[in-house]
């Protein structure tokens, strides 16, 4: 398919115009809407808007053709339909592609003649990216090149292939040729999950071309596909993870004002979670102008506590100056044990809730004679897997970390320690981001390390946070994600491990919701939220079985 832009006299007039062919045979004709006539730009000595125009037919190279500018070309084959702009028609307040995609296109081409002039390419780049992003949909913007005559102007063939407010890829160097894959599935996914989309739309004729874009034999993907899509990318990472702890403090701070409240408890593990947690809680402090006294950090050695993360805990507390409490939870869960009937020596569910529950009870209790507030630290990874203790650290009275998924957790925990601390807080800092994931419940090994492993049970973070994002995300299933994630892990993780670990998330993330439908408040710091209240409102008795059945379908 093939969209050259010509001059095409009809109705007594000329119009600037986008014609589209495909072997030989002309589709549409397109005129432009918008023709400019200020600075440079004289466009209005011969060209007509397409509002002049009276004709629906024109005849063109010995061929009727439909001549409209509210035409779209739908693939027989996809669920690609195409639009157009032609140059300046993007420029204004509400380009025709603004309605284009509202009557269904989710590629736009725009055919341009834009010249250089200093900071124009940043502008141009931002006017793609934004209506991509405002209309759900890819934009291919394609400039007249260097070849244009100099006389007065400077043309660079600037080149910009755009989807949902992403640059895909771009040229302004002259070279005249990019490519990219573009996903329609997410397009129309991002549409139909925003209510808001189709609301108040102005009633248009539009007039539909039918043609077979034929298929690709070659399936392999151009594009990049990120593993780890919560993490920002390296050119603005360090403004967008100051962003997610600030909203993090932002949240506790007005929780804690409107309920005026002077304290926070908090449990400290030296894991990373709460190694999070307690940095966000210093930072809402700040806020409230409180004395960092103000936070009760508990930390609770259990049977499975190893001195490496006892030890960390314990230099973070110092370091930040907060007020410390050290309250064994061995006694209580013995005497638990005795109460219920329990062998200390099976080291079952039991054996482990029971600890989790008995923090958690610590916790709220302090926070009863403290008149504070208990600061949850589970991430959102955990409350996908459910990987928590029901009514345990599942429960505390606002959720700091609720929104922010493991691959994140560590992201930030590691800025933090580079940006704001030094010498022995430091090091504590980066030690936990180097300490295995666990919930230390079982007892450490002969030498007092870590026995037990966090992703020995759930799967690899970085899988499971890539499977959760293009779940909730972009709407995919599981053929899709399966596939992408063997791109994106290739070499890393291998098939089988992906595939395994694929239908253990789906089978968790179903049989958890329990966990997620009474989860505690807590902030939403990114595009993927588990709250029952806002952004997941699904039954928790749902099952995963028609999941499992698409997962059969893969082919290792």
């Amino acid at each position: 398919l093939i969209a050259v832009g010509m001059p095409v006299r009809a109705d007594n007039q000329l119009f600037n115009c986008a014609v589209i062919f495909k072997e030989g045979k002309i589709l549409g004709v397109i005129p432009k809407t918008y023709i400019p006539n200020y600075s440079e730009f004289y466009e209005s000595r011969w060209f007509a808007p397409s509002y002049h125009r009276i004709s629906e037919t024109i005849l063109l190279c010995e061929q009727e053709v439909i001549f409209n500018e509210n035409l779209l070309f739908r693939d027989e084959l996809s669920s690609l339909c195409i639009g157009v702009d032609v140059c300046e028609d993007l420029w204004v307040s509400i380009p025709p592609s603004s309605y284009h995609t509202r009557y269904g296109a989710n590629l736009i081409l725009n055919l341009s003649a834009s010249n250089e002039l200093v900071g124009k390419d940043d502008y141009r780049r931002d006017v793609v990216k934004i209506q991509s992003s405002k209309c759900f949909t890819s934009y291919v913007y394609s400039s007249s090149s260097e070849e244009e005559s100099t006389t007065d102007l400077v043309f660079s063939g600037h080149c910009i292939i755009a989807e949902s407010g992403r640059i895909l890829e771009e040229d302004n160097l002259c070279n005249g040729f990019i490519y990219s894959d573009i996903d329609l599935e997410k397009i129309n996914g991002d549409r139909a999950s925003c209510n808001s989309y189709m609301s108040n739309i102005e009633k248009r004729n539009y007039k539909y071309v039918n043609f077979n874009l034929g298929c690709n034999e070659n399936d392999e993907l151009e594009r990049f596909v990120d593993p780890r899509p919560f993490v920002p990318s390296a050119e603005d990472k360090d403004r967008r993870l100051n962003d997610i702890l600030n909203i993090q403090a932002t949240g506790l701070y007005q929780r804690m004002r409107k309920i005026n409240s002077k304290k926070a408890i908090i449990g400290i593990s030296g894991g990373l979670d709460s190694t999070l947690a307690l940095p966000v809680t210093v930072e809402a402090m700040k806020k409230l102008s409180l004395p960092l006294k103000n936070i009760i950090a508990v930390t609770m050695p259990g049977f499975g506590t190893t001195d490496r993360t006892y030890n960390n805990a314990q230099v973070l507390m110092k370091e930040l100056g907060v007020t410390i409490r050290e309250i064994s939870i061995k006694d209580a869960c013995l005497q638990h044990f005795r109460d219920i009937g329990h062998d200390i020596n099976n080291h079952d569910l039991t054996y482990e809730n029971a600890q989790a529950r008995e923090r958690t009870q610590i916790l709220m209790d302090i926070a009863n004679q403290e008149s504070g507030i208990v600061v949850g630290t589970g991430d959102l990874s955990e409350l996908a897997l459910g990987w928590c203790t029901y009514n345990g650290d599942h429960m505390s009275m606002y959720g700091v970390n609720a929104g922010v998924p493991k691959t994140l957790v560590k992201y930030i925990v590691r800025w933090y320690a580079e940006f704001n601390t030094t010498g022995k807080i430091q090091r504590a800092f980066i030690d936990i981001t180097d300490t295995p994931v666990s919930p230390e419940l079982l007892p450490p090994d002969k030498e007092g390390n870590i026995r037990q492993f966090t992703e020995s049970a759930v799967g690899s973070y970085d899988l499971n946070d890539f499977f959760l994002y293009n779940m909730l995300h972009n709407g995919y299933g599981p053929e899709k994600t399966y596939y992408l994630a063997k791109i994106a892990f290739e070499g890393e993780y291998p098939d089988d491990i992906i595939f395994e670990t694929l239908k253990k998330f789906y089978k968790r993330f179903f049989t958890q919701q329990f966990k997620r439908s009474c989860m505690p408040d807590g902030v939403k710091v990114g595009s993927v939220g588990l709250s029952p209240r806002g952004d997941l409102k699904m039954p928790s008795d749902a099952s995963y079985e028609l999941w499992m059945k698409k997962c059969e379908n893969i082919k290792l």
